[in-house]
C-alpha cells in the first residue's frame, strides 16, 4: 500500500497509553445487556445473575519492555504476571477465581526455562486459590511475551468502580508506596555494575524488602476481608500499578471531582527512603510516580472514619474536593502543588 505523503502521523509516545485506549475504543458500544462495564476501569464487569457479576481483566508483559531477565528470575516472572492481574480484580472489590495464560517464547528458551515460569504461575494460583483454566502457547522471533487474563466474582452490590468518589470522601491507601520502584533502581544499578565487571557480584544486602516488592509483589486480597469486617464499602477504588498520582487522577477524572492529599500522610518505607537518598531522588517522587506497588487506592465516606482510623496497613492521605477546587498535593511546607500523571507510560519513558 502506498503511503499518503499528505497524512500527518501521530507518534504514540505523544498521546500516551490511556489516550490511545480512548481513541481506539470510543466508537465501540456495548450491545449485550449483560455487559455492565466495558473499557475504562481495572476490569470489565459482566452480569451473570440478578445478584452476581463476573469481572475480567488482561495484561501483557514483554521482555525488555516490562522486565529484564538479567535480574528477574523466571519463577518470579510467572508469579508477578499473575499478581498484576489478580490485583486488578481485587481493585473491583471482587475475588479472583480463574486465570488464562498465553506465552510466546523464542528458541533461546528451553523446556526447563518455561517450566520455571509455570512454577511461579502455579505458586500464585495455589496461594490465591485461583484456577488455571486455559490459554495459548506460541513461538516468538525474539524474546519472551507473557499475557494473563484473570476472572473474578462479586456480589453486584459490592462491585466498586473508579467513578464513585464523592466530595468530602476520605482518600486512603494500603501498605507503603514507592518500594517497587526503589527495588527496580537497585536491580538496574547492580546490572550496570555487573556488566562493567562480571567478577563483581551483586550486593543486595539491606535492600531485601524493596527488591521483593519489585520481583515478587502481592495482590491485596486481604484488604477485601478487612472491608467486610470493618463494615465498609469503598466509594471508588483502583490498584496502584502506574503510580499514586496517575491512579488518583483516574479516580478524580472518572468521578468528576477534585482532591487534596498531604505529603506527610503518604506511607513510605524506610528502605525506600534509603534508596531515594542514594539515587538523589525525592522519596515523594518515588511514591507518587514509581508504580508497580499493587497497593489499593480507595475512597470512603467521611462517616466511616471511625471504622478505619488507626487501622494497620491503611493510611488516610487526603480527601475528595469539588471539581473546581482542583487536584493538589499539599507538601510539608503547606504549599499546593498540582498533581500530574508522571507514572509509567507504555509508549514513552519510565518515570
Amino acid at each position: 500500500m502506498l503511503e499518503d505523503k499528505n497524512v500527518v502521523f501521530t507518534p504514540l509516545d505523544k498521546i500516551g497509553e490511556f489516550e490511545l485506549i480512548k481513541i481506539l475504543t470510543e466508537k465501540f458500544q456495548l450491545k449485550q445487556p449483560s455487559s455492565l462495564l466495558g473499557v475504562g476501569d481495572d476490569a470489565a464487569v459482566i452480569e451473570i445473575s440478578d445478584d452476581k457479576v463476573l469481572v475480567a481483566t488482561t495484561d501483557i508483559l514483554i521482555e525488555h519492555v516490562h522486565f529484564d531477565l538479567t535480574w528477574m528470575p523466571l519463577k518470579h516472572l510467572g508469579y508477578k504476571a499473575v499478581i498484576a492481574n489478580l490485583s486488578d480484580v481485587v481493585a473491583m472489590n471482587a475475588t479472583p477465581t480463574q486465570i488464562l495464560v498465553t506465552i510466546a517464547v523464542s528458541n533461546r528458551f528451553s523446556l526447563e526455562a518455561v517450566q520455571q515460569i509455570y512454577e511461579g504461575i502455579e505458586f500464585a494460583c495455589s496461594k490465591y486459590n485461583v484456577d488455571l483454566v486455559g490459554g495459548d502457547t506460541s513461538s516468538s522471533e525474539k524474546g519472551l511475551i507473557l499475557s494473563v487474563t484473570a476472572v473474578g466474582m462479586a456480589e453486584k452490590h459490592a462491585i466498586t468502580y473508579r467513578k464513585g468518589a464523592q466530595v468530602n470522601d476520605l482518600i486512603c491507601v494500603t501498605g507503603d508506596l514507592g518500594a517497587a520502584y526503589a527495588g527496580l533502581l537497585v536491580l538496574q544499578r547492580e546490572k550496570v555494575t555487573f556488566e562493567a565487571n562480571p567478577n563483581i557480584q551483586p550486593d543486595l544486602q539491606g535492600y531485601e524488602y524493596v527488591i521483593e516488592r519489585q520481583i515478587k509483589p502481592e495482590a491485596r486480597l486481604d484488604i477485601l476481608e478487612k472491608f467486610k469486617s470493618f463494615g465498609i464499602k469503598p466509594s471508588s477504588m483502583i490498584d496502584i500499578s502506574d503510580g499514586l498520582s496517575s491512579e488518583l487522577l483516574h479516580i478524580c477524572s472518572q468521578s468528576h471531582v477534585g482532591c487534596k492529599i498531604f505529603e506527610e500522610k503518604i506511607p513510605i518505607d524506610i528502605q525506600t527512603q534509603k534508596v531515594a537518598d542514594e539515587f538523589n531522588i525525592p522519596e515523594l517522587t518515588m511514591a507518587l510516580n514509581g508504580g508497580e506497588d499493587y497497593e489499593l487506592l480507595f475512597t470512603i465516606s467521611v462517616y466511616d472514619y471511625d471504622k478505619i482510623k488507626n487501622r494497620d496497613d491503611i493510611a488516610i492521605i487526603g480527601y475528595i474536593t469539588s471539581p473546581e477546587s482542583g487536584r493538589y498535593l499539599i507538601n510539608k511546607a503547606e504549599q499546593e502543588i498540582e498533581l500530574k500523571a508522571r507514572g509509567w507510560n507504555a509508549f514513552g519513558n519510565k518515570p
